[in-house]
């Protein structure tokens, strides 16, 4: 099968099923996704949508073209959580979106995904943005009050809420609205609003402010991909109101009532069973994974072996046995050619909406067959066993439980004549050596980090 015979097939938010994937113009498929605040390290649940959609991006240039695909995905660089940050930590604003937005290219090219071709930032699109809201203003979709400009919701009411499947009545009745004396409806949200001198501002017609986070998205989709593109993706949390807020303005905008054609939306993630929080402790950065020693194609594989729809459970269990799995594809594909192209059974797993659990399942099979040739291409297509991801199977594997029975045995020695000098002058000798020191009743496990250096320990 040639990937012209590929049909992909996508669940499309937007109507609740499973259709063709058929592009606008085949010569130039577009998508466009929405990026992160820059104000902090990405968490793993960041990582997410930038994994599925870059698995996306990849199936779409496999079939279509490399050069036929146009991938947009932003960033947010003007935002009230970038405010604060400045505001607690007394470093220019700039500073703190150039830092973090470099932190967030380093970090997901770890995880091997690839850069979309657009990375627009929210800031060198507000001329943009001012002319969509004056536009919204002219056709009656906006209004002007105190400084803000709101969207009118009732001028979109019949269609607002499709995608999230709720009517405005219902929103209003469940949701927490901000309340404000110049808005017509407590579900107005805002397009622009007022910036004080301590504050980043343009100068507009509406007077000096910033603009509403919904707004960005729209502007510059409208500017890198037109009134009408192909897919609009993101994280189910954007649902509402991000998304149903994009269409609104960007249909009353372009009059008419298409926007994106298909909508894609991945499930959250969860670490250990439970949902991640910086209160149950379970609360990761992806730097804070790769620091301790997960190697980005680690993190990367557990990822891909759940469907993007499902919710997704991190866990260190799974990180092993990806791990171990890995290990064993770069062994068996080491010095090999790979394929011409990656397996049919993988190609269809994946166009049978983005099944990539589907898909690493067949890498399985062509392991266990022995066809090296075959994995090595089809993971490849998954942005696995890459040259790039593949630094840290190269290294030297150390086994660490000798360490581990000796760092147990003082520590039992040290509960009976409560003498923990021993226990310390270990812990402190592993993490200097690159370890991170994990112990509990259980007993103890030594992981490496990224630092590692096995030589550290022959003194020990």
């Amino acid at each position: 099968m040639g990937t012209k015979d590929i049909v992909i097939k996508l669940q499309n938010t937007k109507t609740r099923r499973k259709e063709v994937f058929e592009p606008i113009d085949a010569e130039n498929v577009r998508m466009y996704v929405c990026g992160p605040t820059v104000y902090d390290r990405a968490h793993l649940g960041n990582a997410r949508p930038v994994v599925v959609f870059d698995v996306l991006f990849r199936l779409l240039r496999e079939v279509y073209g490399a050069d036929k695909v146009t991938y947009a995905r932003n960033f947010t660089d003007v935002d009230d959580k970038i405010n604060a940050r400045a505001a607690e930590s007394g470093r220019p604003i700039g500073d703190i979106t150039a830092e973090t937005t470099q932190w967030f290219l380093e970090d997901m090219g770890e995880l091997g995904a690839l850069e979309p071709n657009h990375m627009p930032r929210a800031t060198q699109y507000i001329p943009q943005m001012v002319a969509m809201i004056k536009d919204l203003i002219a056709k009656d979709h906006a209004y002007a009050a105190e400084g803000h400009v709101l969207f009118a919701v009732d001028s979109w009411k019949e269609l607002y809420g499709k995608l999230s499947g709720r009517s405005v009545d219902d929103m209003i009745a469940g949701a927490r609205v901000e309340v404000a004396p110049y808005k017509k409806n407590p579900m107005d949200f805002v397009l622009w609003k007022p910036s004080s001198d301590d504050l980043p501002g343009w100068d507009s017609p509406w007077g000096r402010g910033r603009p509403g986070w919904h707004i960005e998205c729209s502007a510059m989709s409208y500017d890198l991909l037109g009134e009408t593109f192909d897919i609009h993706g993101g994280g189910n949390d954007l649902m509402f109101p991000h998304h149903e807020n994009e269409i609104a303005q960007s249909c009353c905008a372009n009059g008419d009532d298409t926007f994106a054609r298909f909508w894609l939306h991945n499930e959250m993630l969860q670490v250990e069973g439970k949902k991640m929080s910086k209160s149950l402790g379970n609360f990761f950065t992806v730097r804070d994974l790769l620091d301790q020693g997960y190697p980005g194609e680690v993190i990367r594989l557990v990822f891909l072996q759940t469907h993007y729809r499902k919710p997704m459970d991190w866990t260190d269990k799974k990180a092993k046995e990806a791990e171990a799995t890995l290990r064993k594809w770069r062994a068996l594909t080491a010095g090999i050619e790979p394929a011409s192209s990656a397996a049919a059974a993988v190609l269809e797993a994946l166009a049978d909406d983005l099944n990539s659990a589907g898909a690493i399942a067949e890498l399985h099979k062509l392991a266990a067959a022995g066809d090296a040739a075959g994995l090595l291409a089809s993971a490849r297509m998954l942005g696995l066993l890459t040259d790039e991801m593949g630094a840290w199977a190269s290294a030297p594997s150390v086994d660490l439980s000798a360490y581990e029975e000796k760092l147990f045995e003082a520590r039992q020695k040290a509960m009976e004549n409560k003498d923990f000098s021993e226990v310390d002058q270990l812990k402190a000798a592993f993490v200097e050596a690159g370890l991170e020191v994990r112990m509990s009743k259980a007993g103890v496990e030594l992981v490496p980090g990224a630092g590692f250096d096995p030589a550290r320990l022959e003194a020990l």
